[in-house]
């Protein structure tokens, strides 16, 4: 078989966009209750517990990805099978686009209690305080994040380094999702898992801006307007990364993304990402479209590159 992982990870891809995430026993899930039981324990009000927690959980993690791709290195047909299982857990596109899509129902039947009970799976945003328009916009900005974190990221690491870069990836990820926010209690003991996220994503959100200009056009976007988004407004973003994607998927849609942000512990005021309206329902929708297509695209990419490197 000349090349298992870049197989791999187009048949992983296909079963998470034909599947989903696993039903039960999702291995993501499973990290998440350890990490949040070490959390537990070993939870100090400094950086350096921060560092031990985050490099002991994504240590192991990668040691035991090492461990699966070694017992592959000579066996073609194990070394795809466990690419494709790995890069199938650790992807996130359809659940993603499931909930933008819920969400974008809600809010166009104007059922906008729904909305807000929904919004919480998508992102961090206290859907209490947040109008229709406002649920609109964090949707679409948590769609455009997440179309990076979630599906191009992993990818990209799955095709230049493997099983242990899929799961590797996703410990780091799902740690600073649940350390690696701003309130009291993370602020310090957070910084590294989020420090390690922003250097885990630096290039792959360049990709998936980039890919983002490339599809627009499939969902009727402009592919110019995300690229002057992206080159004019992402650098203002509080983010080194997000705001790439965000900025693009604004321009594309034509929309404007950023402004007061709403936290249950606070609010930011973030940057103007594009230029026109605010989004509505139908931009959720259309935001969801362009991540499938952005994700497709990923994994195209993620195969050529896992072809080269073989």
């Amino acid at each position: 078989m000349p090349a298992p992982r870049a197989i791999g990870l187009l048949l992983g891809a296909a079963a998470d966009a034909a599947l989903g995430d696993p039903r039960r026993g999702h291995p993501v899930a499973g990290f998440g209750r350890v990490a949040g039981l070490v959390e537990k324990a070993v939870h100090r009000d400094s950086k350096a517990a921060g560092i031990v927690y985050t490099t002991a959980l994504a240590g192991a993690v990668i040691a035991g990805g090492v461990a699966v791709e070694r017992a592959g290195r000579t066996r073609p047909v194990l070394r795809m099978l466990s690419t494709a299982a790995a890069t199938w857990v650790v992807l996130g596109g359809r659940s993603l686009a499931a909930e933008g899509t819920v969400i974008g129902r809600h809010l166009d039947s104007g059922e906008l209690e729904r909305a807000r009970e929904r919004l919480p799976a998508l992102c961090g945003r206290d859907p209490e305080r947040l109008d229709g328009p406002a649920m609109a916009r964090a949707t679409v900005e948590s769609v455009a994040e997440n179309t990076s974190d979630a599906v191009v990221a992993p990818l990209l690491w799955g095709a230049v380094a493997g099983v242990p870069g899929l799961l590797g990836y996703r410990a780091v990820n799902t740690m600073d999702a649940m350390v690696g926010h701003r309130s009291p209690r993370y602020r310090r003991f957070g910084w590294a898992s989020a420090r390690l996220d922003d250097v885990a994503n630096y290039l792959p959100a360049r990709v998936a801006a980039g890919l983002t200009v490339a599809g627009a056009p499939v969902v009727g976007g402009n592919r110019r307007s995300a690229w002057v988004a992206w080159q004019r407004d992402a650098a203002a973003h509080p983010s080194p990364n997000a705001g790439r994607v965000e900025a693009a998927f604004a321009g594309a849609l034509e929309v404007r993304l950023g402004g007061r942000t709403v936290y249950p512990h606070g609010v930011e005021e973030r940057p103007v990402l594009g230029d026109g309206r605010m989004p509505d329902a139908g931009h959720v929708t259309r935001a969801v479209e362009l991540s499938r297509v952005v994700g497709w695209l990923a994994a195209a990419v993620a195969a050529v590159i896992g072809l080269l490197r073989r």
